[in-house]
């Protein structure tokens, strides 16, 4: 007796139940990946210049929501505050509470601390010469706020510009909606982690779990491709090796 048991549409049962389990798994990674994502992220459009080349104006971008105080150093974070004009705003963390942070050294670096920050991901200026700020400063950041700059120091409105307003610029991690993790318009990928605030006291934020989001979704979108079309093409190739059969048999029947 042949172990190769078939159904009444000429499909093996073997077959069939993997098609159709392969089709579930896919809708759920598929489906999941994007309820999780939903929960987790939220998209965003870059306002302004003042990011750039990280981030250029108009780029999409997806932003893990997170609680002020999960921020840390270097991150690239969302916030509204009223002095900022309330709207969403995008800059990156440059120094936490307790720190002072100052510019720049003889080198032209930002300082956290008294530690020199290396900062690749700035925007070079007038001689391709690269500096953390056009002009010198130094703040003793309030406990439980945060200064924020951007990644062109040359035409960013930032913690800088609001220096004389109370908290010497800086704003409260309450502001805080959200983290951005990656750019997905035009396709940049993940942020480059900021090593340089790696050796501070508390380290670098994780990145959120981008990756294994996109993974799910693709292999979702994959299995349930793959599953549908067993069907289809088991009946192709059983119509296919039908017609070859009768072919022969009509061959022999002239012989």
């Amino acid at each position: 007796m042949s172990g190769n048991i078939r159904t009444t549409s000429g499909h093996g049962r073997l077959g069939s139940a993997l098609s159709g389990l392969a089709v579930a798994v896919g809708c759920v990674l598929f489906l999941g990946g994007f309820v999780w994502g939903a929960l987790l992220y939220q998209p965003y459009s870059v306002p302004s210049d003042s990011m750039t080349p990280t981030l250029d104006v108009g780029s999409k971008i997806l932003a893990q929501r997170v609680d002020g105080e999960e921020v840390r150093r270097g991150d690239v974070v969302v916030f509204t505050d009223p002095l900022w004009g309330d709207v969403p705003m995008v800059k990156r963390v440059a120094a936490v509470g307790g720190d002072t942070v100052a510019c720049c050294d003889r080198d032209g670096h930002l300082t956290v601390n008294g530690e020199p920050v290396d900062e690749p991901y700035l925007r070079p200026g007038p001689g391709g010469r690269i500096i953390a700020s056009g002009t010198e400063f130094s703040v003793s950041v309030p406990e439980g706020n945060l200064f924020l700059l951007g990644d062109d120091r040359h035409t960013s409105l930032d913690s800088r510009t609001h220096m004389q307003e109370a908290g010497q610029g800086t704003v409260p991690r309450s502001s805080v909606v959200a983290r951005v993790d990656a750019v997905v318009w035009p396709v940049k990928g993940l942020l480059e982690p900021p090593k340089g605030f790696a050796g501070l006291p508390g380290g670098i934020s994780e990145p959120g779990p981008v990756r294994p989001l996109l993974t799910a979704i693709g292999a979702g979108a994959l299995l349930v491709l793959a599953g549908g079309a067993y069907g289809p093409v088991v009946g192709l190739f059983t119509k296919r090796r039908g017609a070859g059969t009768r072919a022969g048999e009509k061959e022999k029947a002239r012989t």
